[in-house]
């Protein structure tokens, strides 16, 4: 994780600037253990005040691309980036003028290529075992999405009540409100 410091430059600014610019829907895409991390990554932006929805790239070839519009920004995520359904819905929402950001280890794979913004993504070596099964790699995209969900909260001025309306349930929201009765008091 520490490794992503340096990774933070002017693609990550110009990445964060055109989530906080969206004037449609968010989407995050990914497959594989991708999947997991985009739909945690969209999650997450939510629940920082930027809305943002996953959407299976399977799905895409079945009609879900229609979903797609000139307005939106798809993140599509992809280690390599050379997943066939990821770049599907990447070329798809690239046609229909959406904003590509890819979050991919190579830029100069198809989906870097196609893509307005490629946030380059580098785990340190060797955290995969064979070089293969996404583990450190994974978490070090869920990491980089971290940081940008910390950001865009910031940006959008994004406060820990705004935060109480739209989470409600759980432990959460159980904390919040025994926070505002304690406030009340």
């Amino acid at each position: 994780m520490a490794a992503l410091a340096a990774q933070l430059d002017e693609c990550f600014i110009d990445v964060a600037y055109a989530l906080l610019n969206c004037t449609g829907h968010v989407l995050v895409a990914g497959s594989g253990t991708s999947h997991a991390v985009a739909a945690r990554t969209a999650h997450l932006l939510t629940c920082c005040g930027t809305p943002a929805l996953f959407i299976h790239p399977g799905d895409s070839q079945h009609g879900l691309a229609g979903a797609v519009t000139a307005n939106d920004t798809l993140i599509a995520i992809s280690k390599g980036g050379e997943t066939v359904e990821v770049n599907y819905l990447a070329g798809y929402a690239k046609d229909r003028g959406a904003t590509v950001i890819a979050f991919t280890e190579k830029p100069d794979s198809t989906l870097g290529r196609m893509s307005d913004h490629v946030l380059e993504i580098h785990p340190a070596p060797d955290v995969d075992p064979y070089g293969m099964i996404a583990t450190g790699s994974s978490l070090t995209v869920c990491a980089m999405a971290d940081a940008l969900s910390v950001v865009l909260l910031g940006l959008r001025g994004y406060t820990k009540e705004a935060f109480g309306q739209t989470h409600p349930g759980g432990a959460v929201g159980h904390a919040l409100a025994s926070e505002r009765e304690d406030g009340a008091r």
